[in-house]
């Protein structure tokens, strides 16, 4: 009896230890199955990071240019408002030159500077 009782508990290990490898390979799949699925994630992921990041590129090139654009402009119309000043303070500065000597060429008049 001895034997038989033996095999039946050697044939109810057996089972048990099959039971144990499924749920290994269950959860070998399952593991697998979220690795795939990381994987899949962290690309996208990727993907998106690396076109926000040449978005971004293509802003801070467009706003660049415009920002360069509107520099050139400004300086362009500051230095010909810096021209038209020294024309103007040039041509008042003549008018009172030829006022002074004018003025200057009657005997009686005096032009004082206090």
């Amino acid at each position: 009896m001895e034997k038989e009782h033996l095999e039946m508990i050697l044939e109810d290990i057996n089972g048990k230890f099959d039971l144990i490898l499924e749920g290994y390979d269950s959860l070998d799949k399952k593991i697998d199955k979220n690795h795939q699925e990381s994987n899949e994630k962290h690309a996208h992921t990727a993907f998106m990071l690396e076109t926000l990041n040449h978005k971004i590129d293509g802003v801070d090139a467009k706003l660049t240019a415009k920002i360069d654009a509107v520099d050139t402009k400004l300086t362009a119309r500051m230095d010909n408002l810096e021209t038209n000043l020294s024309k103007r303070l040039d041509a008042v500065a003549e008018d009172l030159s030829a006022h002074r000597r004018d003025t200057e060429v009657h005997r009686g008049y005096q032009v004082r500077e206090d």
